[in-house]
């Protein structure tokens, strides 16, 4: 049980991800989705910077991690937030929860066939279950089979590069603290990102002026609970108990996209929603190899007691 306090962080970083996506969606709403974004992720970038300054972690990079990290910071800042932003002007958060629930089992995808990763029946069934499950959401996610809504394929893109990105992070943070990392692309992306906002949104900035208080708290509490402090948490947590067991809770995030999308959004929940979740999350379990390793320490551990 020493993982317990562990085990409820990973939770509580959980329903803030999950309502962070009803959350920016309000943003974007009611402000210009990419310099809105910009000004987020930076807000969350120094955030980190602070924290880490205080704990005397910072430091500048080498020339390699230099080139890594603007190369994961253009597929996990740039086009994440970028192509997240947009969809979320043109989608639903419920559909866009369900549908970034399927980070995990994108990224083992990429990872079987680019670093060419052995594989299984079980995992090969959970990427064919994640796949039909982002389907569904997309193709009748809302109003029954219709045409494709493009905010949703956008929230699909955004997932993807992300997803792309990770295999980039897993090898920088074998060099470079991830918590520093994660300010260093929140902070370089956030620049990136106001350069496009200043270009494709002019007069952005003004909008800002004028936003009313509980407008403001929705920014906040994105920026900083969810962004700066949920990932520098959750890539603490990774150190200490592995990625296998932290990525197991990463299924709780869609549900509490959902919840927040009905109480925040004042969204409907349809059946086909649910028939989504249940897939990607079947697919998540058994596509990252999750379960397969949970079931495999668990018999591990009963032979150890056995012995």
């Amino acid at each position: 049980m020493q993982n317990t306090k562990y085990y409820f962080a990973l939770f509580l970083i959980m329903i803030f991800w999950g309502m962070n996506v009803p959350l920016v969606k309000i943003l974007v709403e009611n402000l210009s989705p990419i310099t809105m974004t910009a000004f987020r992720v930076m807000t969350a970038g120094l955030t980190v910077f602070m924290i880490l300054a205080i704990f005397k972690l910072v430091r500048l990079p080498t020339k390699r991690e230099a080139k890594y990290i603007l190369l994961a910071t253009f597929l996990n800042v740039v086009c994440h937030h970028y192509f997240l932003s947009l969809g979320l002007k043109g989608t639903s958060g419920t559909n866009a929860g369900i549908i970034l629930g399927s980070g995990p089992i994108l990224t083992a995808l990429i990872a079987t066939v680019l670093l060419k990763k052995k594989t299984n029946f079980l995992r090969w069934t959970g990427f064919i279950l994640g796949g039909a499950g982002v389907a569904v959401t997309i193709l009748v996610g809302s109003n029954g089979i219709s045409e494709v809504n493009i905010g949703d394929i956008y929230v699909f893109l955004s997932i993807l590069t992300q997803a792309f990105s990770f295999i980039l992070i897993s090898k920088l943070a074998k060099t470079l603290d991830p918590r520093l990392l994660t300010g260093y692309m929140l902070v370089i992306g956030a620049g990136i990102l106001l350069v496009i906002g200043l270009i494709t949104e002019p007069g952005a900035v003004k909008e800002f002026a004028t936003l009313p208080m509980e407008i403001w708290l929705a920014f906040f509490t994105s920026a900083i609970i969810a962004t700066a402090f949920g990932h520098m948490s959750y890539n603490f947590i990774i150190g200490k108990i592995g990625p296998a067991e932290a990525s197991i809770f990463l299924n709780f995030t869609p549900f509490f996209a959902l919840v927040g999308s009905v109480f925040l959004l004042d969204e409907k929940v349809t059946y086909f929603h649910m028939i989504g979740l249940v897939l990607i999350v079947a697919g998540v379990l058994l596509g990252s190899g999750a379960l397969e390793r949970r079931y495999t320490g668990s018999v591990n551990h009963f032979r150890g007691i056995q012995r």
